[in-house]
């Protein structure tokens, strides 16, 4: 095991008090009761999980300063102390190693963002609603988790709100039911899921279809022939279901800003392997945001991002490629975030080398240049926390995945990247992953490459392309996906 490899396993890097290693959770039933006006929450939260392998006489989940109002394990009441965000939990007995268990916590209060260096996180009152927006930790601001990255798990989400209101959440709506004046929603997200990726939004939104009859599947190539990982058999492309919820007044606008939406998802499973979920969400909250937010199936823009002149597609490409990098392919750690951000970076370039606009390599050029301009004390495998969300890890990140393109060429990049997206489906990585996943596809060692590029703060040259490019504005052929279900 890596030293990378190994700190997955352990407390996170860079938020080491949060989560808790010695157990896992693996489905999460949240059942939320939310009043808009008074911004008031009742809920409670039941926890499926397994104990590690050491015996379990206390364990700890992850909370803001909610009362209690009960708390079981396995169905009897336990002893707990709560504090500094931390829910400190003695069951009746110590757990024994592999042991699975239940979690069941009963909470009330006034949900809130976790305050943080970047701001609030977490649960946003809205003017006429609520969002949330947790990224890198604000998921304990409205449920109790084991909040790290590398616990995945899957979800059902009941939310009642008066009925005026749309609920959205990531995954499929199992079911709407109104009583009175107020509809419970019943999200299920079966996919494992990291805390931070889970979300909610509550405001007046209408919702509108943005899937169409896909295009044909282009041709694949086929993986190295010594590959461990063998495609399945071609399949007939599927339909990936595409919802909006939107201000009504905003509608016009969003018509225009997402119509390509749907030509991105194709585009992007071509590219990246059959998309990861069941569906894809987007909600347009009636308030400027600073920046959208992503979860899993699931990605929040502000009115801000609208203006009917698709000024902002980038970064509805991003948020769509971050369902691939990210939120399926997920960080066991937070100091490897680059592999989020700089796939979904890429992704930007990518879609507009496909759709028309400038090539990936000129976009490229472009952040070099305003990279080498910049101080050179970012290490991209391991920024450190207060640099984990500098706009250079973007761009930085980006460039590393065009260098790799130029280093290994056209067809083994893009086998290279498909193969990265589908064999770690659901699953958790770091970058020692990554670079020895990318040495398959190379004639000579990538080392050197990888310490300029990820372990030394100064940006290295920009490399040339090996091989030609394909014709401008042509999509590419990508190898065939050897992960479909």
């Amino acid at each position: 095991m890596s030293s990378e490899q190994g700190a997955a396993a352990g407390a996170d890097t860079y938020f080491p008090a949060h989560g808790d290693v010695r157990y896992r959770v693996q489905h999460y039933e949240l059942a939320l009761e939310y009043s808009p006006l008074p911004n008031r929450l009742h809920a409670t939260a039941r926890l499926n999980a397994v104990a590690g392998t050491e015996p379990l006489p206390e364990f700890a989940l992850d909370l803001a300063g909610f009362r209690i109002g009960r708390l079981l394990v396995n169905g009897r009441r336990a002893r707990y102390r709560h504090r500094m965000g931390k829910l400190h939990i003695r069951p009746p007995r110590p757990l024994t190693p592999g042991e699975a268990f239940t979690v069941e916590v009963r909470y009330t209060g006034n949900p809130q963002p976790t305050n943080s260096q970047w701001g609030g996180l977490g649960w946003e009152e809205l003017t006429d609603g609520a969002l949330v927006a947790s990224q890198p930790v604000g998921a304990p601001s409205w449920y109790p988790c084991n909040d790290r990255p590398a616990d995945k798990a899957s979800y059902r989400i009941s939310i009642t709100a008066p009925s005026p209101y749309t609920v959205v959440s990531g995954g499929r709506l199992l079911s709407r039911t109104t009583r009175a004046s107020r509809t419970t929603w019943v999200y299920e997200q079966s996919a494992p899921t990291s805390s931070y990726l889970v979300t909610v939004s509550i405001g007046k939104y209408r919702p509108v279809s943005l899937a169409h009859d896909p295009a044909p599947t282009p041709a694949p190539h086929r993986p190295k022939p010594e590959s461990d990982h063998p495609p399945e058999p071609q399949r007939a492309r599927r339909t990936v279901p595409q919802t909006a919820y939107v201000p009504d007044r905003l509608i016009p606008l969003f018509a225009e800003d997402f119509a390509r939406q749907p030509l991105m998802m194709e585009y992007f499973e071509d590219t990246f392997g059959r998309y990861p979920f069941g569906e894809y969400a987007v909600v347009v909250a009636d308030e400027d945001l600073e920046v959208p937010v992503e979860a899993q199936g699931l990605a929040t823009f502000g009115a801000n991002h609208l203006d009917g002149t698709r000024t902002w597609e980038r970064l509805v490409a991003h948020e769509l490629a971050h369902q691939w990098f990210g939120n399926s392919v997920s960080i066991g750690d937070w100091r490897h975030i680059w592999l989020n951000e700089g796939f979904a970076k890429y992704a930007e370039w990518l879609w507009s080398e496909h759709a028309g606009g400038p090539a990936a390599g000129a976009h490229a050029l472009t952040a070099h240049l305003f990279l080498t301009d910049l101080p050179q004390d970012l290490r991209l495998a391991d920024p450190g926390r207060n640099l984990m969300f500098d706009d250079r890890l973007y761009q930085r990140g980006g460039l590393v995945v065009h260098a790799l393109r130029c280093t290994l060429g056209e067809d083994s990049f893009f086998r290279m990247l498909k193969d990265w997206a589908v064999w770690h489906r659901h699953g958790t990585v770091v970058t020692a992953d990554f670079t020895a996943h990318a040495q398959q596809y190379a004639a000579e060692p990538l080392d050197g490459f990888f310490d300029a590029w990820l372990r030394e703060p100064t940006v290295p040259p920009l490399p040339h392309s090996v091989t030609p490019a394909p014709p401008a504005h042509q999509p590419i052929t990508p190898p065939a996906d050897g992960g479909r279900p």
